[in-house]
């Protein structure tokens, strides 16, 4: 890793480290905007509920109503949602899905058409639940601008892709997760040893102990992101030989859903609270708040139930078994002791399911952490440990260093080649 961030300082490399300098930029960028206030709203909320991890990738936007409150999430509800109409749901999505590249381009535009129009739909109603306006030209003109924050970091997010490092708007989400989290260990810090709840001894040892539990969680995170079930394969006509001993695999990772059980999870669970304060019936509310909110006992059971639906779900939706088993017989690949056709798919189903178990408990785990943390540690709610915006953060990470690593080995490759 460090011989790697050696490489970039190297006269070679001068236009990767241009490339990292222009992805900062736009960071920098996307935080200072998460700090403008829309004009209309002088409003700031410190309990957002179930909306608490979208506040989070706005980097703490939404809670300020800024300018980029809605972040890049109604496109990710809206790539979300053209992947599923990419079944058997819509024949005209399967049919652009198998049309190549052409049809990823379609796919795409539609996706963002259909972003723009969820982030109007979204903006609309944050404003009509947050401004307390009841002027329609206000409403609109907020709802307007909610709209183009979102616009403008999609366009942000592009310009990262093509000319800065990494995935743009995984890097614009990461970017507002970090932005939050300084506030967690200052917010613990003034809890646990400036407060008079303990002396400064046994507070200094809380402090330092939550510092390490975060450490070992990010460890964890680290090793379950890259952590993969290798299923061995062969090809028909070639031997292990032909390719100096070297065994194939077929690399499936334990949580292969990412967090996106966890942001469905959300969404499906902030739909009431949402609809409720809208409506604004407190029979309503109160039955919300003591049934549905992660909170309860009930709410907690049902938001567990949603994330392990949606592991299975949304894993099954990617590794889809009977396009691997096809993608295999057509590269005259199969597994060992595993006849090809059906047999192939229920092999992999039945490791699918496995991984996903444990991918899904994993979830549960991170999503539930500041949950409980929450409620036994007597702290409150700003203090957290675990989190899904961590695991974001953490999965980002891992991927845009892998990119670097692999364009510095490739810049490497070809210098070695024209010695």
């Amino acid at each position: 890793m460090f011989s790697n961030l050696k490489q970039l300082f190297n006269r070679n490399n001068k236009d990767l480290r241009k490339r990292i300098y222009f992805t900062l930029f736009c960071l920098a960028v996307f935080s200072f905007g998460s700090t403008i206030t829309v004009p209309w709203a002088n409003t700031v909320y410190e309990e957002l509920g179930f909306l608490e991890i979208f506040n989070l990738m706005t980097g703490g936007g939404l809670s300020s109503f800024s300018i980029f409150a809605l972040g890049v999430t109604p496109y990710i509800t809206a790539q979300i949602i053209t992947q599923l109409l990419q079944m058997d749901i819509i024949p005209y999505f399967k049919e652009l899905k198998e049309q190549g590249y052409t049809g990823k381009q379609k796919i795409n535009q539609i996706t963002r058409y259909l972003g723009v129009a969820f982030a109007f739909i979204q903006g609309y109603i944050f404003t009509i639940v947050f401004s307390n306006s009841n002027d329609w030209s206000t409403i609109l003109k907020t709802t307007v601008v909610l709209t183009a924050g979102t616009c403008l970091l999609l366009w942000i997010g592009d310009q990262i892709t093509k000319r800065g490092i990494g995935n743009g708007l995984s890097l614009l989400i990461m970017a507002g997760i970090l932005q939050s989290m300084p506030s967690v260990f200052v917010n613990a810090f003034n809890e646990l040893v400036l407060a008079e709840s303990f002396n400064t001894v046994i507070g200094s040892l809380l402090f330092g102990s939550f510092v390490i539990i975060y450490l070992l969680i990010i460890i964890g995170m680290v090793w379950v992101q890259l952590a993969e079930r290798r299923i061995p394969i062969q090809y028909a006509n070639r031997t292990n030989s032909a390719y100096g001993g070297h065994q194939n695999f077929l690399p499936i990772k334990i949580n292969s859903a990412g967090v996106i059980p966890v942001i469905f999870a959300s969404t499906l669970m902030a739909i009431p609270t949402t609809v409720v304060n809208f409506i604004d019936n407190q029979t309503a509310i109160d039955f919300v708040n003591k049934y549905i909110v992660n909170t309860s006992l009930t709410g907690f059971a049902i938001y567990v139930f949603l994330i392990f639906f949606f592991g299975y779900f949304y894993t099954f939706l990617q590794m889809n078994p009977e396009e691997m088993a096809k993608n295999l017989s057509k590269s005259g690949a199969y597994i060992p002791g595993v006849r090809p056709g059906n047999n192939t798919i229920e092999y992999v189903s039945n490791v699918l399911s496995k991984l996903t178990i444990v991918g899904s408990l994993f979830l549960v785990i991170i999503a539930g952490l500041p949950i409980l943390f929450s409620n036994f540690s007597g702290l409150s709610s700003s203090v957290t440990i675990g989190g899904t915006g961590l695991l974001i953060v953490v999965g980002v990470a891992i991927e845009t260093y892998k990119q670097l690593e692999s364009s510095l080995i490739s810049r490497n490759h070809r210098a070695g080649i024209r010695r």
